[in-house]
């Protein structure tokens, strides 16, 4: 597929671009994968932007919707319900992606190799000559390293927002994340699961002057859940490190009672954090269940709706 491809057939594949105040960009990344990818269905999801995505978007030719629950994750959650294609090309709006790079991330897909294309910045070195977020790679090669150890899995990027996903996957992916966790959890499922996984290699480039970021390297990153935990440690260290210096230099321990506080909030911090995991296992798992439960009616009433279509072409026809 290149340029001078011939149009793909409707419901081939369809580009999802959920955006949030992406006026400066949306309109290069629309008409650029219009270009690359002649005939696929560009759907831009409006995240609440207060300035003129939409508008710019659908003056470029793409299919604008709103979705009004904030984060990246609400967005593309409804994007897989509501759009129907064979294949889902996953871009942010920020032009940070090259749409040139398209037709490799959803050929392994057409052609039934793989059902979840991943887009790796890291192989050749763009992203780190480019991003100017220090944290973020670094966030990412510890989630790498992770996904390695639990899974046997070697990502080279498991943060990146350029990905094609087949059919199967996308209707079978419960999406849980609401904002930028979306690329990790993808990751994740996928491996977990045990999906056919390629990876291709594209260039980077960081967003063009006038356009922000919107991930945040510690919201995004950083469960509700730990914060009692780290509350808890901070207070453990305030009040150990002192009776810990004092017994180095005495070789006696002398405030029994601020010892044993310290070793107290290390219990409740360490308690915290395995309560944590478990309560989050178990929302995630009912969240898991129910959103896989709305994909299969979402499917059973997009088919009899695409049945009921049939029928009325056919009896306009023998009418």
């Amino acid at each position: 597929m290149s340029s001078k491809s011939r149009p793909l057939p409707p419901g081939t594949v369809a580009v999802l671009i959920p955006c949030y105040n992406e006026e400066v960009t949306i309109g290069k990344v629309v008409d650029d994968f219009r270009r690359v990818l002649p005939g696929a269905e560009v759907w831009v999801y409006d995240n609440n932007s207060s300035d003129a995505t939409a508008r710019v978007a659908r003056e470029h030719g793409a299919r604008v919707r709103r979705e009004p629950r904030q984060g990246k994750g609400n967005a593309v959650r409804q994007m897989l319900r509501d759009i129907d294609a064979d294949c889902y090309l996953m871009v942010d709006g920020d032009d940070t992606y090259p749409a040139e790079a398209a037709p490799d991330l959803v050929r392994p897909v057409l052609a039934g190799r793989a059902d979840h294309v991943v887009g790796d910045r890291l192989s050749n070195g763009t992203y780190g000559e480019e991003n100017k977020r220090q944290f973020h790679g670094f966030g990412n090669g510890l989630v790498r390293w992770l996904i390695k150890v639990l899974y046997g899995f070697d990502y080279a990027d498991v943060m990146t927002g350029y990905r094609a996903m087949s059919r199967p996957f996308a209707r079978t992916y419960p999406v849980l994340s609401p904002g930028f966790e979306l690329e990790t959890e993808l990751s994740i499922h996928a491996v977990d699961k045990r999906w056919r996984i390629e990876q291709v290699p594209i260039e980077y480039r960081d967003r063009p002057e006038g356009s922000e970021s919107k991930l945040n390297t510690v919201s995004d990153g950083l469960p509700f859940f730990m914060l009692l935990a780290v509350l808890c440690l901070v207070l453990c260290l305030a009040f150990g490190l002192p009776v810990v210096a004092e017994f180095s230099r005495t070789h006696l321990v002398e405030r029994f009672p601020t010892a044993f506080l310290a070793m107290g909030f290390g219990i409740l911090s360490a308690l915290f954090v395995a309560v944590g995991l478990i309560l989050d296992t178990e929302v995630k798992a009912s969240r898991r269940a129910w959103e896989i439960e709305c994909g299969k009616v979402f499917e059973q009433d997009r088919a009899l709706r695409a049945r009921s279509r049939r029928e009325d072409v056919r009896a306009d026809a023998q009418s």
